[in-house]
């Protein structure tokens, strides 16, 4: 038993840092704001979410997030990019675990990862308009978004950003999948157990 807790621990920060160092190839999109940027730090979050549960996901996305914010910094102060990107994170994964959890195959991944999309596009919309928005024009004082500019930020912007990112994590989650489908379900049995 302590075995496995130790092993779950030293899995988790390995996933984080694979993360970290994943989310510093990060690169904007053509015809979207440049400051939204796409980055594969999600996809050991995914894997940690599936070998170990939640919690472990969650911890992944703590890790990747903290060490991104210690390396790089914030033009904030604050690192409101690094809390909408765990945020970003841990809607993108819970929906995979849910239904991975239950249907433990390749379609049940792919519809996790199809809701898991789902609830990042919507979230981070509305999350960008309530929270993560204020936040950035009070930390850099810029002026506030309103009316139709706010709203075409957050219908052209935003939401298809999350899109794309989450259509190119569920890419690459499956060929991953593919190619890992006995670790996956070996490190599962051992450590969920």
């Amino acid at each position: 038993m302590q075995n496995n807790k130790l092993r779950r621990m030293i899995l988790i920060a390995i996933l984080g840092s694979i993360g970290t160092v994943l989310m510093q190839f990060n690169f904007p999109l053509p015809a979207l704001p440049g400051f939204l940027k796409i980055d594969f730090g999600e996809v050991p979050a995914v894997l940690a979410v599936m070998t170990m549960g939640p919690v472990a996901g969650m911890g992944v996305e703590l890790i990747k997030n903290l060490m991104h914010w210690f390396m790089s910094g914030s033009p904030t102060g604050v690192p409101v990019g690094e809390i909408a990107n765990f945020v970003t994170g841990v809607l993108f994964i819970m929906p995979i675990y849910f239904i991975f959890n239950k249907f433990q195959t390749a379609k049940g991944l792919t519809m996790g990862l199809v809701a898991g999309t789902t609830a990042m596009a919507v979230g981070m919309t509305v999350l960008n308009y309530f929270v993560f928005l204020p936040m950035y024009t009070y930390f850099m004082n810029f002026p506030a978004y309103s009316g139709s500019e706010l709203t075409t930020y957050l219908v052209l912007g935003v939401l298809p950003f999350n899109l794309i990112k989450g259509i190119m994590l569920m890419i690459i989650t499956m060929l991953l999948f593919n190619s890992m489908k006995k670790w996956i379900t070996r490190q599962r049995t051992q450590l969920m157990a």
